[in-house]
């Protein structure tokens, strides 16, 4: 399913946080929305999923737009993993991976065999099957990702979206994940701070600073040395990750003009290299 952002503008407390975004995702690709803190990459993500209304633009899904949408016919469409979710609900494992089930049929007592078996499906693929019957609460962090996550892939969407997905992830499940996450198929946009993630595992980059998108297209392209020192004010260095060829991005350390840049030693420090997939052919 293609999922259109077309000049997408968002105001939030009368101060605009998007200006005019246009993207364009196809179907079965991946793409990574990065930027700095503040830069508008889960204000963005919000209006797909109709948290947040565009003051100005369309977000489309398929040719449709999204606003325009039943809400349940979304639901069916766009499954969401985001950062903030209340643990403080009296709901265990199940029932919480269940709640994936709701836009296609309504309320609890209602589930079929049929969700129940992709609920145990989603939680061996997220590693999370031995916590089934543990209250959502007594989770770690860890594991409240891993269990999101069995929900969104529950929920049998077309278009997945993540906001820090990696978030509490230890290294070697955020590889897991981001490999997982590779090979679903689907159209899916994830909001990430790692650059070395996004330009071992995603299609395509989008990268925001203040609400505007400065450059979009295959990682290769995007996260060069001069957009990252201009974007994110660090000096980087493009190398070649030894197992697959993808980019590999090696930081120096804040440039001296970046206001409150800590002063750093030159010599690069590599942050989440990863053995990822093969270099792949983009067609954005």
């Amino acid at each position: 399913m293609n999922v259109d952002f077309e000049r997408v503008s968002v105001a939030v407390g009368g101060r605009t946080v998007v200006h005019e975004a246009t993207l364009r995702v196809p179907t079965g690709r991946f793409l990574g929305l990065v930027g700095p803190n503040g830069s508008g990459k889960s204000t963005l993500l919000r209006t797909l999923y109709r948290v947040l209304r565009p003051s100005a633009g369309t977000v489309r899904l398929a040719g449709d737009d999204a606003w325009r949408l039943p809400p349940r016919e979304v639901a069916r469409r766009v499954a969401v993993m985001t950062q903030e979710t209340n643990a403080d609900f009296d709901l265990d494992v199940l029932d919480v991976v269940l709640l994936g089930r709701l836009p296609h049929h309504g309320g609890f007592g209602g589930d079929s065999a049929r969700d129940l078996a992709l609920v145990g499906r989603a939680l061996d693929q997220v590693g999370a099957d031995g916590l089934v019957d543990r209250p959502f609460a007594a989770l770690s962090g860890g594991e409240r990702q891993r269990v999101l996550l069995a929900r969104a892939l529950t929920q049998q969407s077309r278009v997945l979206v993540l906001d820090e997905p990696t978030n509490h992830l230890d290294i070697a499940f955020q590889l897991e994940l981001m490999r997982l996450i590779g090979g679903l198929g689907i159209t899916t946009i994830a909001a990430l701070h790692d650059l070395n993630l996004a330009a071992a595992h995603c299609d395509l980059v989008a990268v925001l600073r203040d609400g505007r998108i400065t450059a979009f297209g295959p990682p290769d392209e995007v996260l060069t040395p001069e957009v990252i020192h201009d974007v994110f004010g660090v000096r980087a260095h493009r190398l070649r990750h030894p197992a697959n060829g993808r980019p590999l991005i090696a930081f120096s350390g804040a440039t001296q003009d970046t206001p409150g840049s800590p002063k750093t030693p030159d010599g690069p420090v590599l942050p989440g290299a990863s053995d990822t997939h093969p270099p792949q052919e983009h067609q954005p």
